[in-house]
């Protein structure tokens, strides 16, 4: 069974993270330097208007993709990651064992570095699905990606048992041919819902923290089958059936 998870905005410097266990080389690299090079060509305007980021935001990412090739700041990416998700995944507080286990078994989608294993060093960046550059014949990232990623994502998850566990956020979908995707594998897309006033609506905030804790939940679990992701419970999510994951009123 493997995993997928979106990348985060925030990143991290975090070289020594993963301790013992073996770092390793994204496979996508060459095309994210690519890429990366083409943005370091831009000014501190120019990359405020393309991210659309302020302007602090802007300049640091202007001199992120100068240095990019630096070794000094390469990280593991599920290390580098700074959002919700990484966040309740909590990567520095799983064993070596567990590091391994991951390293086989969850992908993190970048727009950057199309897709990552959690032990794949990585610089950090910003960027945003939606940016279109010279580089890419001026095709929108998740349109860069789609051709490249989808084929070589299926074979992978054919290759260990066929069943994918989708706790990435719907965007990340539009990197893939997703429709081949689904036709092609079993896909689980858990979803997580907050009942408020007798109707069940989606926050985001908590949706981000369950995929993380999800995503920890598999990992030291070692899960194999998806039926088990019935057993999952967090902070007063709890299941209701299928792959849905409530939060009811009152508790």
């Amino acid at each position: 069974m493997q995993i997928l998870i979106g990348c985060a905005k925030t990143m991290r410097v975090a070289p020594q993270a993963c301790g013992d266990v073996v770092a390793g080389v994204p496979h996508f690299v060459d095309n994210a330097a690519m890429i990366a090079e083409q943005m370091a060509l831009y000014d501190t305007d120019e990359l405020q208007e393309i991210l659309g980021v302020g302007r602090k935001i802007a300049a640091e990412n202007r001199l992120r993709y100068q240095s990019w090739h630096a070794e000094a700041t390469l990280t593991p990416a599920v290390m580098a990651y700074d959002g919700m998700v990484f966040n309740k995944l909590s990567p520095q507080t799983l064993s070596s064992d567990d590091i391994r286990y991951a390293s086989e078994h969850l992908f993190i989608a970048s727009f950057l570095y199309g897709l990552l294993r959690p032990t794949d060093l990585i610089n950090p960046y910003r960027l945003e699905g939606n940016v279109s550059l010279p580089v890419t014949s001026y095709a929108s990232l998740f349109d860069y990606w789609k051709p490249l990623l989808t084929d070589w994502f299926i074979a992978k998850v054919k290759a260990d048992d066929g069943v994918l566990v989708n706790l990435a956020s719907n965007e990340f979908r539009k990197m893939f041919d997703w429709k081949r995707v689904e036709k092609s594998l079993t896909v689980v897309s858990p979803d997580f819902k907050v009942e408020e006033g007798g109707r069940l609506k989606n926050v985001t905030i908590y949706a981000k923290m369950c995929r993380g804790a999800m995503t920890r939940y598999i990992i030291e679990n070692r899960l194999s089958a998806p039926e088990r992701l019935a057993e999952f419970c967090y902070e007063g999510f709890h299941h209701i059936g299928g792959y849905e994951f409530v939060l009811s009123s009152g508790m």
